[in-house]
């Protein structure tokens, strides 16, 4: 086989090779539910000994496949639907100050509300033009820092956008927190945010959820020794709840020594022989000895429910080498949290599987009980992930004080900068209440760390230099440009006043998701199946050969879908029917070419030459049509149009290549092969 030969094999296999590697996470997962599905209709006791070894052997696999598998839309999965719109209005009046207020001001109010409702027109243009329509001036009514026009109309339009942003990220951190899975949140227009959640049925909690103003808070951080205690005294609380014993105030200071007497019958501390090694001493001591680890992990889950979770590492200082502990291997070696460092730099961390069954425990009222009265056990809003949409590996834990030092409504207005080194921070200022209670706050605390908290998640941790006397703060850290503009957001989020309403609402069934699935799939494969039979059958040979392109077309198509992680609907689905049918045209209007050129006595050869250099034109101005259209459904529509446009789009792209490249390669191939005449439905002449 020649070279050029080669590089044509190589056109049509390596596309179908990308493809198979882009749709394996969603073979695989059907593939797994459906093996999970027949062992959890099992519903005896060795069914269920089996799906529980079932999940622990294939839970990282299953993860993955789910994580990675094509999306279905809420037409073809059920689901809440929800609009939000965010009261920029109302952020305008409460920015205002409260004495300068008058009938004016809340006549022009009223009129923007008028004007703006049931629309998207930007909401601050509209008031701007009322407001100076009666000769109004912005700094008779707003404060700003310099008493021009302009600035005031500036740091107004700056909220007006910012609030948006604000909602979206303090909106998807909320509902992430809540385990709600694939959650999508985008714009729409200038003040709408459109939420889809997947499998969400529980539309009056949701509305809950979403409508509560968002909590900012600033609590200094307590990690030491004592975690380590309240980590086994959590342990201990929620075995009790667990048997069903009576709820019991645990001392924490007894824990770990509670702990210990579950797991280990002796002390052995007092048995272990002063001249032998940790390390021996662990193995001597060790209860877990002999088992299987399979058996081994049941029985450290447990004894210890909680703290099996959680990995840690202690610091004398920042210079000293962090020293890497596991709360398990602790107690398992005889070590009491008596042996940790009493002060130090602490850093404690759960896998980010593990997110939602720390917080379900976390959330038990015994539990709650047996944490000290003044700590607060918390976790990061967004863990390790390197970006928005990423899944972390890991989320930090943090002790905070449970009682907030300063709330956030006292912030003025925060924003993301650069240093003097050009690293990314965030400039904060607050008023002058929560100027002199920063300062004092911050004067106590030199040296240790405050946690900027929202919605019980930490943001943000970073350590006090120095004492802050004007509120004027710089928050600084390993950041990124992204990461900044993010804390800047969640900082605002306690002092923009912009709530958001409903203001629609709508709940997919399963049942209406599974016959629409159904239908789908059946009008898709009746509408293929009549394009394939139809090229056949009037271009024979040629027909096989376009047809052959016009599957490659279907699964480069959906593959494309995933590799862009986009969700798969029926405008989706009406989309990819579209693009087969141009893929179809592309390859009758190649067709008919070649058939002239038979026609007029050329060789095969020379037929496929021509009629393909000779159709490119029309094919390829007939598919930028489609993806200039494409294109504006993508930037400016929503939902169902949009999905729609992007299935359109990838469908064009792909027939250029598929109709063109591909058949064309198969052609060559053919005609390689020694052919030197093919039935491409030609009549016959005498």
């Amino acid at each position: 086989m020649s070279s050029k030969n080669w590089g044509k094999w190589l056109l049509i296999v390596l596309p179908l090779a990308a493809a198979g590697l882009l749709l394996w996470p969603t073979i695989n997962y059907s593939l797994l539910s459906s093996e999970r599905a027949e062992l959890a209709a099992d519903t005896s006791r060795a069914g269920r000994e089996a799906l529980a070894r079932w999940d622990v052997d294939n839970k990282e696999a299953f993860e993955s496949a789910r994580a990675g598998r094509m999306k279905l839309g809420l037409d073809l999965r059920g689901g809440a639907y929800l609009t939000l719109e965010v009261d920029v209005l109302k952020l305008i009046e409460s920015s205002a100050d409260a004495e300068a207020i008058d009938d004016d001001f809340r006549s022009i109010i009223e009129e923007t509300r008028k004007a703006t409702s049931n629309s998207d027109v930007d909401v601050l243009t509209v008031f701007l033009e009322k407001f100076r329509a009666r000769g109004k001036q912005l700094i008779n009514y707003f404060p700003a820092a310099e008493l021009t026009e302009q600035a005031v109309e500036e740091k107004l339009r700056r909220d007006a956008t910012g609030s948006v942003d604000q909602a979206m990220e303090v909106l998807s951190q909320r509902i992430n927190k809540y385990g709600v899975s694939e959650v999508s949140i985008q714009k729409q227009g200038s003040r709408r945010l459109v939420i889809e959640l997947p499998d969400e049925k529980d539309t009056v909690q949701m509305r809950e959820l979403l409508q509560q103003t968002a909590r900012l808070e600033f609590k200094r951080v307590l990690m030491d020794r004592r975690m380590v205690k309240a980590f086994y005294a959590i342990d201990a609380a929620y075995k009790a709840y667990k048997s069903g014993a009576a709820p019991v105030v645990v001392d924490t200071a007894k824990a770990a020594d509670t702990t210990a007497k579950d797991v280990a019958a002796a002390d052995t501390a007092k048995k272990a022989d002063t001249a032998k090694t940790a390390a021996d001493t662990g193995k001597a001591n060790d209860p877990y000895k002999g088992l299987s680890e399979e058996e081994k992990g049941r029985r450290i889950i447990a004894d210890f429910p909680f703290s099996y979770m959680v990995f840690g590492s202690v610091a004398a200082n920042e210079q000293s080498q962090p020293q890497q502990f596991d709360l398990v291997g602790l107690k398992v070696n005889g070590v009491t949290p008596e042996q940790l460092p009493e002060k130090g730099i602490y850093m404690f961390r759960i896998p980010a599987q593990k997110l939602q069954e720390f917080l379900k425990i976390l959330a038990v009222p015994q539990v709650r009980a047996a944490i000290p009265a003044e700590l607060d056990i918390l976790v990061s809003a967004n863990g390790n992930a390197t970006k928005p949409g990423v899944q972390p590996d890991y989320y930090e834990v943090y002790g905070v004080a449970r009682e907030a030092d300063l709330m956030g409504d006292v912030i003025e207005d925060a924003y993301p900068s650069f240093d003097n080194s050009n690293q990314p921070v965030v400039m904060m200022n607050m008023n002058a209440e929560g100027s002199d209670q920063w300062a004092r706050i911050t004067g106590a605390n030199i040296g240790n760390r405050i946690a900027v908290v929202m919605d019980d998640r930490v943001w943000s941790a970073p350590t006090v230099q120095g004492k802050i006397p004007n509120g004027s703060s710089q928050i600084s850290g390993s950041f990124r440009t992204e990461d900044a503009m993010r804390l800047a957001v969640v900082l605002k989020a306690g002092a923009l006043k912009a709530p958001v309403q409903i203001i629609e609402e709508r709940v997919v069934g399963p049942s209406l998701g599974e016959d629409s699935i159904r239908r789908g799939l059946t009008s898709t494969g009746l509408s293929f199946a009549l394009i394939i039979l139809f090229m056949m059958a009037y271009y024979a040979v040629g027909g096989a050969v376009a047809d052959v392109a016009l599957l490659m077309n279907i699964l480069l198509t959906v593959a494309g879908l995933a590799a862009f992680g986009g969700t798969l609907t029926l405008p989706g689905i009406a989309g990819l029917i579209l693009s087969t049918a141009m893929a179809v045209d592309a390859n009758i209007l190649i067709f008919e070419r070649m058939r002239e050129e038979l026609y007029a006595g050329k060789t095969l050869k020379s037929a496929v030459d021509q009629g393909f250099s000779r159709a490119w034109s029309a094919i390829l101005d007939s598919n930028l049509t489609n993806i200039a259209g494409a294109i504006p459904l993508i930037i400016w529509g929503s939902g169902p149009i949009k999905g729609f446009a992007i299935t359109l789009l990838i469908g064009a792209i792909i027939t250029l290549f598929t109709a063109v490249v591909v058949t064309r390669a198969i052609f060559q191939l053919l005609i390689a092969g020694g052919a030197t005449t093919l039935n491409i439905g030609q009549k016959r002449t005498a």
